[in-house]
């Protein structure tokens, strides 16, 4: 769910400082190479996570990107240290549907603001890509697990996000059932609303 994954990558976020003085030395997974039985049972290799996180961005942004994956326990690390300020975040194994995220540093603090419940960042306007598409969401109530009679439930393709533009994006669809191949507000009237770009 949308939520799990911002919670996911908030707590990048709060972790980004510890774990960027960790480096692997860990090649992405050649194209079409078979995954290996770890992967099939469920468990991915750092060279598939790496593929996977890379899958959010354009490749102008993601082979620069630093590569971060949660472990046991929600315990972050670093699988490479980029240089261009984006943090790409590998698909979560145990959590359903493609949530591969890529967000440059504004973005990682408004999403550290929404995990805590604190006001974003203000002038700090961010892109976060998800390219490889995501799960499904509530487009009115950001703290939503799941689909009830009255939070709207959407399906959410690939797409980018801008986030921390509140009070900027008006003149956007800011309908609780929104068309979703067109651009819209998500969140709408809340502090992290943020304009949906979909992508295909």
């Amino acid at each position: 769910m949308r939520a799990r994954m911002f919670a996911v990558c908030a707590a990048v976020a709060c972790s980004i400082v510890v774990i960027a003085a960790q480096e692997t030395k860990k090649a992405p997974l050649a194209q079409g190479k078979e995954k290996p039985a770890s992967a099939k049972a469920g468990q991915m290799t750092d060279e598939e996570m790496i593929k996977s996180a890379m899958s959010a961005a354009p490749a102008a942004v993601a082979r620069n990107a630093t590569i971060v994956a949660m472990g046991p326990g929600m315990k972050m690390r670093t699988l490479r240290t980029g240089t261009n300020g984006f943090t790409c975040m590998a698909d979560n194994p145990e959590t359903p549907g493609p949530d591969p995220t890529c967000a440059d540093q504004n973005a990682m603090a408004w999403l550290d603001a929404y995990l805590n419940k604190k006001d974003p960042p203000k002038d700090k306007v961010g892109i976060a890509y998800m390219l490889a598409g995501g799960t499904d969401a509530s487009n009115t109530d950001p703290y939503a697990t799941a689909p009830t009679a009255t939070n709207h439930w959407i399906k959410t393709g690939p797409h980018v996000m801008v986030v921390g533009a509140k009070g900027l994006i008006e003149g956007y669809p800011r309908a609780a059932n929104p068309i979703t191949s067109s651009p819209y507000v998500m969140w709408a009237g809340t502090p992290y609303e943020h304009l949906m770009l979909p992508v295909k």
